[in-house]
């Protein structure tokens, strides 16, 4: 009798333990119903890159702040890739459809081999720094390049002569003028300032403490065998972040509109574009300037060719364009003492 009545508990324990895994089966979310969040999250980066363009710049500059940074938002997608396998949600892998198509759309060419290795002229620029503590050193690693056009920017008085010194005999033509120079093999003409700093009517919102000199880009002739070739040489106003301003731009800004003025008012048909400029060519405020030119390192370098900071470098702040020259290759030179990666390209006729 106990036997049988223990047999029967045992039983009833079964049956009830059995009807609690049915009904928790029974109750968990089938896998297109689990990471519903995930889902979502995944189709706003999708949208959020997708229609970066239509993000305002008000309040902060919002806008150009994410297309600062615009790449970087592809590391979304493996975070959130993971957060969907764990949860095992179908909803979210299939979501994640979208951010993947839209980054392989927007940057996937970048990544295609586009490279010559023949070039009629090397350009390069860097942005050596004021606070370089080999600039020697610097110049020698800039002279062993091969750039028959080296650009040079945030030069100051106590270490130009240096740059000078080092670079005359691999380049017998130079100019500078304010913070930046050019460095040739080839004859240089004409050489004239261009005030980024004091340009339209936005310079007059610049509060005056966060003004900087005017003489931080000029313009020359390159005499070519192929003909003379205008170039450029910039260096930005710097951008910031803070809580109140948000994204500020203003002073890069006004230079962004300085160049496409002068751009646009340039005879040659040849011409190129080297220096700092404080942003990226994703970035909305440059449309002046890409509406005219193209950048190398997107028609033809491999990767972003990201350049600042020199230590982990997050955004490609040094660019070449071009106009009216084909852009063959297009590279990031080894680091140097600058907080900025040098950048170089090969150009031909």
């Amino acid at each position: 009798m106990v036997g049988r009545a223990e047999s029967g508990q045992g039983g009833a324990g079964r049956r009830r333990a059995g009807v609690r895994r049915v009904i928790l089966v029974g109750s968990r979310p089938e896998p297109w119903r689990r990471g519903l969040v995930l889902a979502a999250l995944a189709l706003l980066l999708g949208l959020l890159m997708l229609l970066h363009a239509k993000i305002p710049n008000r309040p902060g500059n919002l806008g150009s702040l994410v297309e600062t940074f615009l790449p970087w938002f592809g590391l979304g997608v493996p975070v959130l890739l993971a957060g969907a396998l764990w949860r095992r949600s179908a909803s979210a892998v299939a979501a994640l459809l979208l951010p993947v198509v839209v980054w392989v759309h927007l940057f996937g060419g970048r990544f295609i081999g586009k490279s010559h290795p023949v070039a009629d002229l090397t350009v390069a620029s860097h942005n050596v720094g004021a606070a370089n503590p080999d600039p020697a050193g610097t110049a020698r690693k800039l002279a062993a390049s091969g750039a028959d056009v080296l650009a040079l920017e945030e030069l100051i008085p106590q270490t130009t002569g240096t740059y000078e010194k080092e670079l005359a005999k691999t380049y017998p033509y130079h100019t500078v003028l304010g913070t930046v120079g050019l460095w040739s093999t080839l004859p240089l003409s004409d050489t004239q300032p261009i005030d980024v700093m004091n340009y339209g009517p936005l310079a007059e919102t610049i509060p005056a403490g966060k003004k900087t000199a005017p003489n931080r880009a000029l313009r020359t002739t390159v005499a070519t065998d192929h003909g003379p070739l205008t170039v450029y040489v910039a260096h930005l106003g710097s951008v910031r972040v803070n809580p109140k301003a948000g994204f500020w731009t203003a002073s890069r800004n006004i230079g962004v509109q300085a160049l496409a003025e002068a751009i646009a008012a340039e005879k040659n048909t040849r011409v190129v574009l080297l220096g700092d400029l404080n942003g990226t060519m994703d970035d909305r405020a440059f449309a002046g300037i890409t509406a005219q030119m193209r950048s190398a390192q997107n028609a033809a370098g491999d990767g972003f060719g990201f350049t600042w900071p020199a230590s982990f470098p997050v955004v490609r702040a040094d660019e070449i364009l071009v106009r009216g020259v084909e852009p063959e290759s297009s590279w990031v030179l080894p680091a140097t003492g600058s907080d900025h990666l040098p950048v170089a390209a090969g150009i031909s006729w």
